[in-house]
C-alpha cells in the first residue's frame, strides 16, 4: 500500500495522517462519499492532485461548468473543515477554509458549500465565499 498522506489532512484516532489510497483516493477511484464532508475533502484533494475529471464528475449537473481549467503554479497548503451541517434528508452544507499560494501570494478561501445527494451519491452544488 502507498503511504502517501492524503492532501485533505484527515488523520487516524492516533493523529497519524491517513494514506491517500484509503482516504480520498477511494472516492477518486469511484467509491461514493458517505457524506458531504467526505465529498468536500475528496474535492479538495482532487484540486491538489489536479484531477479535473473527478471535480467535474462530483459537481452537480445544474451548476457544473462545461470545462474547468485550474491555475498553474499554485501550492495547496491545507484544508480546515469548520462545520458540516445536515440541512435536509438529502442536502448538507460544509464550511471550510482552504489555504494555498499562487505566485508567492498566500490565499485563504473561506466558503460555505452546498451539497445534494442523488441516487446515493453526493454532489457539490455551489457555495458562498465568506
Amino acid at each position: 500500500m502507498n503511504d502517501t498522506p492524503c492532501p485533505c489532512g484527515q488523520t487516524t484516532a492516533k493523529g497519524q495522517p491517513l494514506p491517500l489510497e484509503v482516504c480520498c483516493g477511494a472516492c477518486h477511484a469511484g467509491q461514493a462519499a458517505p457524506d458531504a464532508e467526505r465529498l468536500m475533502r475528496s474535492r479538495y484533494s482532487a484540486f491538489v492532485l489536479r484531477d479535473v475529471p473527478y471535480l467535474l464528475a462530483t459537481w452537480h449537473h445544474s451548476q457544473r461548468p462545461a470545462e474547468l481549467t485550474l491555475e498553474t503554479g499554485g501550492k495547496w497548503l491545507g484544508l480546515e473543515i469548520k462545520q458540516h451541517r445536515i440541512t435536509g434528508a438529502d442536502t448538507a452544507e460544509v464550511e471550510f477554509v482552504a489555504r494555498f499560494k499562487v505566485g508567492g501570494k498566500a490565499v485563504r478561501q473561506h466558503e460555505r458549500s452546498r451539497f445534494v445527494r442523488e441516487n446515493g451519491r453526493w454532489f457539490y452544488v455551489d457555495g458562498d465565499v465568506l
